[in-house]
């Protein structure tokens, strides 16, 4: 039996690449146009974060719920968990992220997005920017064809990282609880794409750390 340290991280993939990008395939081939709406959503909640008022910041609460909800039903609890087990258990999680947008964001307004100025608000800004624009073009960029692209609210990576650029736009201390579950998907997501050698898996990396640093930072400078 060969020592644990000369496995590959490629030799823990239960699937191969084409299979899990087939996968996306067929999941955006299934829910059309439902990008369309998603992509609306997001440039919606563009729109909304300009409306300094509760009124838009429980909106943009919602949405995000919704696309989390959306997410870990479609396409983590009945896509993804078909070739990896692992999906169920995450489906579970997105939906408690969805639930806690809802109470602590929807229902409770705690959540106030303010996208001012300051190195956490322009990071917040463009992390969202390069998740709803940026990445769905990673695809071809990658020579992979459009019908594999990775949308807002349709895929769980770009509807992660907008997540957590909206995160950094809220007033006051990033809420841990509202992080954990995102900054863990990116962790997973991140090491899936690295055995995969996709180079996705360099962005949703560096954004995680960006985000993590960002964060850090801001509560020291909190806490001064």
């Amino acid at each position: 039996m060969d020592e644990w340290w000369t496995y590959a991280l490629s030799d823990f993939l239960l699937f191969s690449p084409r299979t899990y990008y087939r996968m996306l395939e067929r999941h955006n081939e299934a829910v059309w146009p439902a990008q369309i709406l998603t992509l609306g959503l997001g440039l919606g909640t563009l729109g909304l974060l300009r409306q300094w008022t509760p009124e838009p910041d429980r909106i943009i609460s919602t949405i995000v719920a919704l696309l989390w909800f959306w997410v870990a039903w479609s396409f983590l609890w009945n896509r993804y968990a078909t070739i990896n087990w692992l999906a169920t258990y995450l489906a579970l999680l997105f939906a408690i992220e969805a639930l806690l947008f809802v109470w602590l964001g929807a229902i409770r307004g705690r959540l106030r997005f303010r996208p001012g100025g300051g190195a956490a608000g322009r990071l917040g800004m463009a992390v969202f920017i390069l998740a709803l624009v940026v990445y769905p073009m990673l695809a071809p960029l990658a020579g992979r064809p459009w019908v594999q692209a990775e949308i807002l609210g349709i895929a769980p990576d770009p509807t992660v990282l907008a997540t957590l650029g909206l995160l950094l736009l809220t007033e006051g201390r990033p809420r841990g609880e509202l992080l954990a579950i995102p900054i863990l998907w990116l962790s997973i997501s991140g090491a899936t794409l690295w055995a995969m050698g996709s180079t996705e898996a360099t962005i949703v990396w560096l954004t995680a750390l960006l985000v993590v640093v960002a964060i850090i930072m801001f509560r020291r400078r909190v806490a001064r």
